[in-house]
Formats: C-alpha cells, sequence, structure tokens
C-alpha cells in the first residue's frame, strides 16, 4: 500500500503478489493486489482479485461497495471507450473512401502535360554545356550543339561537365 501511494506500480504489485503467495487465504493481500492492478490498468486482474477476496471475507463491505464497484464502472468505461473508438474509425474509413476522387490519368491535359515535359526534356538533352578550365585557371562554360564545332585543344584544358 505505500508503494502505491508512492506511485510506484510495479513495485507495488510485484509486493502484492508475494503477499498473496505466502497467505493465499489472507482477503487483505488480494484487496491489496486488486487495488496495485488497477493502478496498472489491469482492470480485469483487479476484478478477479477483488472477487478472490469476497469469497475469502464475503462480508467486507469496502471490497463490496468501493473496490469492486469501482473496477467495474471501470470495466463498463473501458468497454464503452473501444466501442466509440471503433465507431469512429469505421466512420472515418467511409469517410476517406468516399472523398478520394476518381482521377482519370489519361485525360487529354494529362497527355498534353506529359508531351510538353517530353518535349522540353528533349530539348535539354540536345543542348550540351561543357565547362572549359584553362591552364591559367580562367573559366568558361560553353554550350554545344550538335552542329558546331569541337571543343578547343583538350592539350591547353581540362574538360569537366
Amino acid at each position: 500500500q505505500v508503494l502505491m501511494s508512492l506511485h510506484e506500480m510495479f513495485p507495488a504489485v510485484h509486493a502484492a503478489e508475494m503477499a498473496v503467495q505466502r497467505n493465499p487465504r489472507s482477503w487483505d493481500a488480494w484487496q491489496t493486489l486488486g487495488r496495485a492492478q488497477l493502478g496498472l490498468g489491469e482492470i480485469a486482474l483487479a476484478i478477479r482479485s477483488f472477487q478472490v477476496s469476497l469469497h475469502i471475507f464475503p462480508m467486507n463491505p469496502e471490497v463490496w461497495k468501493e473496490d469492486l464497484s469501482w473496477a467495474r464502472k471501470l470495466q463498463e468505461q473501458q468497454k464503452a471507450t473501444k466501442t466509440e473508438s471503433v465507431q469512429v474509425l469505421a466512420k472515418g474509413k467511409e469517410f476517406a473512401e468516399e472523398s478520394i476522387p476518381d482521377y482519370d490519368f489519361e485525360s487529354d491535359e494529362i497527355v498534353a502535360v506529359c508531351a510538353a515535359i517530353a518535349e522540353k526534356e528533349k530539348a535539354l538533352s540536345a543542348a550540351k554545356t561543357v565547362v572549359i578550365v584553362s591552364a591559367s585557371g580562367t573559366v568558361e562554360t560553353v554550350t554545344e550543339q550538335d552542329n558546331c564545332p569541337a571543343t578547343p585543344d583538350e592539350t591547353l584544358f581540362i574538360r569537366a561537365r
């Protein structure tokens, strides 16, 4: 119980499990284990622990009124939350499927754009750009065409792309 008050839930569950192993007929050890399990969010395990505690000492009003009823409320809320999240996901999926338009990728506009891009690429690949660096360090950029004369003598220049 001290570990739970310090918010050390894993060690609290471990200590409560050890207490239950040492004395499996101790209703308060089962109650403490259930509370520690609730601290970890293990609602189903906590309900089972509270039920064992009540089986050992059925006249304990604290376990009936506080612990077990609280754990069952949490379990109902958890089920409701899961149901709501599944419904939200289903609605989101339906909305996503409805909102995607059907594109015609063979429309005249798309074909015209692709043809224009292909023509531009042909023009760029036909013009070759050569960077010429002389031995003295001057840099010259020359754009070659297919019908242009060859570049200057390569013994005087370093050629780079």
